[in-house]
Formats: structure tokens, sequence, C-alpha cells
């Protein structure tokens, strides 16, 4: 059993880079249909001088960011305040329940953001060097 325990505690960092590596990569499609219009959106051209606009080059330039593990902490603490924020004003307006708002992907962004601003970038980022191996604060 602590073979198996210890398993587990090996590959926890590792795991968490996975899941900020595929987080970002979701997140920055999101900022490249309002950049670049890829893949094609109906909304396309986006003011980069609008809410929308900023929502744009945080999704794509914070998700950037969040895939190398740069600034993973105050970056993913900014775009979990960007989740909450687009949940209030786009979504929370069309009902009371994120399913039937369409907006359950950006309270999930949101919190797994809030995560990442609180366990940081796992192993594998660029990051890794300015936080200590055991995950406890220094």
């Amino acid at each position: 059993m602590a073979d198996l325990n210890s398993f587990w505690a090996a590959w926890a960092p590792r795991v968490l880079s996975i899941l900020r590596i595929v987080v970002a990569l979701l997140f920055m499609q999101h900022g490249m249909e309002k950049l670049f219009d890829f893949p094609a959106s109906p909304d396309f051209p986006v003011k980069l001088v609008s809410l929308l606009g900023l929502a744009g080059v945080l999704e794509f330039f914070g998700g950037a960011l969040l895939l190398i593990g740069l600034f993973t902490r105050p970056v993913a603490f900014v775009l979990s305040g960007e989740m909450a924020f687009a949940y209030f004003m786009a979504h929370a307006p069309q009902g009371f329940w994120p399913i039937e708002n369409d907006g359950d992907l950006a309270v999930l962004f949101c919190f797994v953001f809030l995560y990442f601003a609180f366990a940081g970038g796992g192993v594998w980022s660029v990051d890794d060097g300015k936080q200590p191996a055991s995950g406890k604060p220094s």
C-alpha cells in the first residue's frame, strides 16, 4: 500500500502540469476565436477596445503563459477573475443554473484557474524553480 501511495505522490506534480497544459490549450481556443477568427466565429471581428476584445487578449496571451508555466500563479488568479466576471455578466442573467445558462464552462475554468493560483504550475513549468519541491510554502 505504501508503494501505491508513493506512486500517487510522485506523479501528482506531473499530472498537475498535464492538467495545466491541457486547460491552457483549451482556453487559448476561445482567445484565438475572438482575435484571429480561428476557428471561424460569427462574432468576428471583435473590437480590441471592448470587453470581448479584452477577454480575447486575456484568453489567448494568458493561456499562452499558462501553457508554458510562466507567472502561473498571478496569471491564473487574473484568469479566474475574468471567468467569474464573464459568468456574472454573460451567463447568470440568462438563468440561475449554469447548465441552463451555458455558464458551466466558465464556472469550471474559474475554479480550475483558482486552483492553479494556489497550487502553481507543477514540475513541468518555467516557474518550477520558484516553487519548493514539497509544495509547502517556505
